[in-house]
């Protein structure tokens, strides 16, 4: 009973001492997000005095009307998340179909074919950039949303990932399985694959959205028509060479950050379900 009592206290010991670290790494985590909102609810000769507001202020409204008098905010959020969603879609579709061919069929090069595309990841891809934009001006895109959707439906780290997940995920007797009761390749991937693979698709959806909504350089190639501006390209007008009004450049940031905590929150509930579906069917 005394061992049973001594080790009760500093269980609870540790798990405040850990408690206290974790909400401690929180709040650091999301200072960076609350001194953004600060600024943007603060006039613009308040953001570089010295102490700084810690603080929000009641400009908020203010500096976002600004942002929408300068830029077609809402317009440009509408085009990131058509070329966001449509990456993500497709990405996960064909990259988790290309995984599923690496890790579980069987066909003449396929090693070498995989290592060529793992080769590619370590090319920076501003050395394609004027390839790329010669393809897609003869391809008449430019200042299209396709120039940004077609070329980032698929890449070599989705491949990648689902490759290795799905090589270790199921078993080979799953799929042995599944052709003798006369499935073909690709029922095998959509019933089989699919439903099994869930926190992988959550995991690559998020990677795959946070880098095309942050994408700033290729779509300032070829989005040459305002119309077609993502939020990235749309929000570099805020920026004024010789007059700078901070308080108007991070509100239009931080309405701009908030749909990618949105998506982040609800990829992250699908992860988690998905694992503790799996926990509850093993």
């Amino acid at each position: 009973m005394k061992a049973i009592t001594l080790t009760q206290p500093k269980q609870l010991s540790r798990k405040a001492i850990l408690y206290s670290l974790l909400t401690f790494a929180g709040l650091v985590s999301l200072f960076p997000f609350y001194w953004m909102f600060v600024m943007a609810t603060q006039p613009n000769h308040v953001i570089n005095q010295t102490p700084p507001a810690l603080l929000p202020g009641s400009e908020l409204v203010t500096n976002f009307t600004n942002v929408l008098g300068t830029i077609d905010f809402f317009g440009a959020m509408m085009n990131s998340l058509i070329v966001s969603v449509s990456v993500t879609v497709g990405s996960l579709f064909l990259c988790s179909l290309a995984g599923f061919a690496f890790a579980k069929l069987q066909f003449k090069g396929r090693d070498a074919l995989f290592v060529l595309i793992l080769i590619t990841m370590m090319i920076p891809p501003q050395l394609g950039l004027i390839p790329s934009y010669y393809i897609i001006s003869q391809l008449g895109w430019l200042s299209d949303l396709r120039a940004i959707i077609v070329p980032g439906l698929i890449n070599a780290f989705g491949i990648f990932w689902m490759r290795q997940y799905i090589k270790e995920a199921i078993p080979d007797e799953l799929i042995e399985a599944a052709r003798l009761d006369g499935c073909s390749n690709f029922r095998i991937y959509w019933n089989v694959v699919t439903p099994a693979i869930l926190p992988a698709f959550a995991t690559l959806g998020i990677i795959v959205f946070m880098n095309v909504w942050n994408d700033f350089l290729w779509p300032l190639v070829v989005l040459q028509d305002q119309s077609t501006h993502t939020l990235q390209v749309a929000l570099r007008a805020l920026s004024d060479s010789y007059n700078r009004d901070y308080g108007m450049i991070l509100s239009g940031t931080f309405w701009a950050t908030v749909p990618l905590i949105i998506v982040f929150l609800l990829f992250n509930k699908a992860f988690i379900s998905s694992l503790t579906q799996g926990a509850v069917k093993s």
